[in-house]
């Protein structure tokens, strides 16, 4: 018998999306899977659509926005409850391959040691160039970056599972053994570095985290409308810190982060060339402030 798989799709306001996402799913060859959609407060609907078009799909409404970290905690702890042997967080902004999640099980099946994995995943509007095939961090200078970012996929990551430093949150299954040892994500995010965060967690308590390059997905995401956005640019900022703080990063580690995000200012301020990101100055500052401060969570209004 197969895995019993629980795929958690987290909305907010994407009904569209989401909607495309789960007719996507209606095509998976993967046979013992649970889907849940989990409505982060919406106005637009979406989950009473979701009752009505996909009366199989769990749906689990929160009642308030809870963030990316939040809204999926809710039903990860759900689907432990329920039996779930895997857990998958899926953005509801993605298509996926009909037998990705064969794939990725089949993986973790045949070698116990990986924990964690996801899938290669590329841009939906430029379907053969990678958005990642994983991602890594540079303990050095307290930086992370997306495997194969803008690569046209020519098999350069090969067949194989390979190991690395973490999936995002985009696509990320785990085994059952995972959650229950290092818990769920952690709620200080809200959004953005949560899944570094949770798979170094992971990586610690002995598990491995592999991407699976013959596992494919699709996102629909723009790397330059995310860069210029003050309220994505301040989480970026804040949840840097607080990664770095709870993985325990060095003093070297912190003075290049800092210097880092000084240099980054000035430039912003002098350079003529920069005077597109002048906006997000105040969103830098505050991002420090409120780390400073210990106000985590959702963005204050």
């Amino acid at each position: 018998m197969q895995p019993a798989v629980s795929i958690i799709v987290l909305n907010y306001n994407g009904r569209e999306d989401t909607m495309a996402c789960l007719r996507s799913l209606e095509h998976l060859t993967y046979s013992r899977v649970t889907t849940i959609m989990v409505d982060n407060a919406s106005s637009d609907g979406t989950a009473d659509a979701v009752r009505r078009l996909y009366p199989n799909v769990t749906v689990m409404e929160t009642g308030a926005n809870l963030g990316f970290t939040g809204g999926n905690n809710v039903a990860i702890k759900h689907a432990l409850e329920n039996g779930a042997d895997y857990i998958l967080l899926l953005n509801n902004d993605t298509i996926v391959a009909p037998d990705f999640l064969n794939v990725m099980v089949e993986v973790m099946e045949q070698d116990p040691t990986i924990g964690v994995t996801g899938p290669m995943i590329y841009y939906h509007d430029n379907p053969e160039t990678i958005w990642t095939a994983g991602g890594a961090i540079d303990w050095k200078h307290g930086t992370t970056s997306m495997i194969g970012l803008n690569q046209v996929d020519v098999s350069q990551f090969g067949l194989s599972p390979m190991t690395v430093d973490f999936v995002t949150g985009c696509a990320l299954l785990a085994r059952r053994n995972v959650w229950e040892k290092i818990g769920v994500l952690d709620d200080k995010f809200f959004m953005y570095y949560e899944e570094t965060e949770w798979c170094v967690r992971a990586t610690r308590a002995g598990f491995k985290i592999a991407v699976v390059p013959m596992a494919m997905i699709w996102h629909k995401i723009s790397i330059e409308e995310r860069a210029s956005s003050p309220r994505t640019y301040y989480y970026m900022v804040r949840n840097r810190l607080l990664f770095l703080n709870k993985t325990g990063a060095g003093y070297q580690t912190w003075a290049y982060t800092v210097f880092e995000y000084f240099r980054t200012y000035l430039s912003w301020s002098l350079r003529s060339k920069w005077q597109d990101r002048r906006h997000l100055r105040g969103t830098m500052v505050q991002a420090f402030r409120d780390y400073s401060r210990g106000r985590f969570g959702k963005l204050p209004a």
